[in-house]
């Protein structure tokens, strides 16, 4: 190989070794490894291609993947819509290249998985949105470790959704740093509580204005050398609260493209996540500016995408579905990729692709081999992207929820039920030919079966898997009460675990319990995040884990209001919040193993003890 190849060769050697310590390799693959890495080092003559990277500058290009929550695919200017307007975005398209038939899962931390690890995520072990189901196994190589390995710096800004604990957390994921929220919703967006590396923070102003805020100065201070920048904005997922200045434009406005489903629609509810998607174009516009003024756009790969279909029924192009279906509405996402002066302006590509893609997609762009833990199931779309497509082969792109399981082919839809479509012409599914296709239906029903059994997918019942504490690598742990059981008379704020607080805890029978597992032995200080009016103060609250135990009163009223309603711009289903007030509870000493963590009462001289939202234990040997 050239003389400037052993740096290439060394990030090779560091991404095997990674590989082969996180992982349970066969020996078979690790003799293959091993035989790869003999080839790589034996070569001696240069590469007959020029890496894509090495045309443009001296460094690898920086990487920022834009994801939208909740937003369908219909929810832009550049997919027809006229109701809005969203010209960052649109020139996103129109500067780079558009993926017409590309596909994500029917819900948020699915697709999340899919895009850290190329993997579709029941085999990653996701299998929920909240209580433990959203967390995506902590073997799994991320995308943001094969980057940072090859010296990239990283950071992901806004929503995680994959874990809250490390080592499930973002930090022990790859990224560098992490400001947000690990849940798979947040109840208030002006001025949240969130974090910063584990470090409970206030955020700033409208929570996508602050994350984008983050993410300019993350450029700014990475100017010189390659970044990988994940931006997951929590809108438009509910609840629908967005400033004034965007609301304003919509409120009064009549609307000119209404969902199929016409009877099902909210207009309000519409009209508030047009309004935030209009916010996130704003952003989107602001991230282009600071490229440009640090002259890194020419260097810069900007992706863009959404997790699921849209949240509510609105336009969405006339296909079938929502968020949570596995039709088309559910699961199409616009994807596009611009890179200036590399990637042809305004392109549009066919062939059918889906969140899988990305890891292999970008670390193609990157030039960064993907070696990874476990065999990824997605491809790198670069040679559709370059017309490079001799050998592309016809594929089969997944989609599950739910118990419901569909399959797109580039030309057919199998739906949960065995109804077939032909999508090239039907995306609004209309049409059912079956009956006329029964041998094509009888082939699709047997590779969904043989999909289904290959990634076996979990459920509450089957997953033993702990909430974590005492990682020995991080300080901060977050038990949130979505993660908790109550038992007595508690009771939850809302049925919607994520982001919601116990309350009603009355009685000394009453307890909220943790089945947690501490990974390494230490001293911890813990914090109690607690509500509590003046006329209930007095109660001595209690935590334990195996011997270990520790007690405080509480003694200082915090009964601040419940926080939301005055910002919504429709009725939420979430919980409402407020702000919690730490309670110091005091130093425990935890012993490695697995067991209950137990919060109850001791005395309850009053009717009620506390409100509770979090525990946070902060490693302190």
């Amino acid at each position: 190989m050239g003389s400037n190849n052993y740096e290439y060769i060394e990030e090779r050697l560091l991404s095997i070794t990674n590989c082969l310590k996180k992982s349970e390799l066969s020996t078979m693959y690790r003799y293959f490894t091993l035989i790869l890495l003999a080839l790589i080092l034996s070569c001696k003559e240069e590469p007959k291609t020029t890496p894509v990277s090495e045309t443009r500058d001296d460094k690898r290009p920086n990487i920022i993947l834009i994801v939208a929550d909740d937003q369908g695919w219909g929810d832009l200017g550049s997919s027809g819509n006229t109701n809005l307007e969203t010209p960052q975005i649109d020139a996103l398209a129109k500067y780079g290249v558009s993926f017409e038939n590309f596909y994500v899962q029917p819900v948020c931390s699915p697709t999340r998985a899919e895009i850290l690890t190329g993997r579709y995520f029941p085999r990653t072990g996701v299998y929920s949105t909240s209580s433990g189901g959203e967390r995506m196994n902590y073997e799994e190589t991320t995308l943001a470790e094969l980057l940072k390995n090859a010296g990239y710096k990283t950071a992901i800004y806004g929503k995680w959704h994959n874990g809250t604990q490390a080592p499930y957390h973002p930090n022990s994921q790859g990224f560098n740093d992490f400001y947000g929220f690990a849940s798979g919703h947040w109840g208030n967006y002006f001025d949240p509580m969130l974090e910063h590396n584990g470090k409970i923070t206030r955020g700033k102003g409208y929570l996508p204005d602050d994350l984008t805020d983050h993410a300019l100065e993350f450029i700014e201070q990475s100017k010189t050398e390659p970044f990988f920048l994940y931006l997951p904005y929590n809108i438009p997922h509910s609840p629908m609260q967005v400033p004034d200045k965007y609301w304003n434009k919509f409120k009064d406005k009549n609307l000119q493209l209404l969902s199929e489903d016409g009877e099902n629609e909210t207009i309000d509810f519409t009209k508030a996540a047009l309004a935030m998607v209009e916010n996130i174009d704003y952003n989107v516009g602001r991230v282009m500016a600071k490229l440009r003024e640090l002259y890194l756009e020419d260097n810069s790969i900007i992706i863009y995408m959404t997790d699921n279909g849209p949240n509510s029924y609105r336009w969405n192009g006339g296909m079938k579905g929502r968020k949570g279906s596995t039709d088309e509405g559910g699961v199409r996402s616009p994807l596009y990729i611009q890179w200036t002066g590399i990637i042809k302006e305004g392109k549009k590509i066919n062939e059918i692709a889906g969140s899988i893609d990305l890891l292999p997609t970008i670390a193609g762009l990157a030039d960064v081999y993907p070696i990874t833990a476990k065999p990824i199931d997605g491809k790198d779309l670069t040679p559709l992207i370059f017309d490079e497509k001799q050998d592309w082969k016809d594929r089969i792109i997944y989609n599950h929820w739910n118990g419901q399981t569909s399959l797109r082919t580039q030309n057919f839809r199998l739906d949960s039920e065995n109804k077939l479509y032909r999508i090239s012409r039907d995306r609004g599914q209309k049409i059912d030919i079956s009956s006329q296709n029964p041998r094509l239906v009888d082939s699709l029903k047997r590779m969904k079966d043989d999909w289904l059994t290959a990634v076996k997918p979990l459920d509450s019942r089957n997953d033993n898997r702990p909430f974590t504490i005492g990682h020995p690598k991080f300080s901060f742990t977050h038990l949130p009460a979505r993660d908790a059981k109550a038992h007595g008379g508690i009771k939850r704020s809302n049925q919607h675990p994520n982001d919601s607080y116990f309350t009603n805890w009355k009685s000394l029978k009453d307890s909220i319990t943790w089945d947690v597992e501490v990974l390494a032995e230490g001293t911890f200080e813990v914090d109690l995040y607690y509500t509590a009016d003046l006329e209930n103060m007095g109660s001595i609250v209690e935590l334990s884990l195996g011997k270990s135990k520790i007690a405080k009163k509480i003694t200082e009223a915090h009964n601040p209001p419940l926080i939301g309603k005055e910002q919504d711009k429709v009725v939420r289903i979430e919980s409402y919040v407020k702000n919690f007030k730490p309670l110091r509870l005091g130093k425990m000493v935890l012993k490695k193993g697995r067991g209950s963590l137990v919060l109850k009462a001791t005395e309850i001289p009053n009717s009620v003890v506390a409100d509770v939202r979090l525990l946070v234990f902060n490693r302190v040997d």
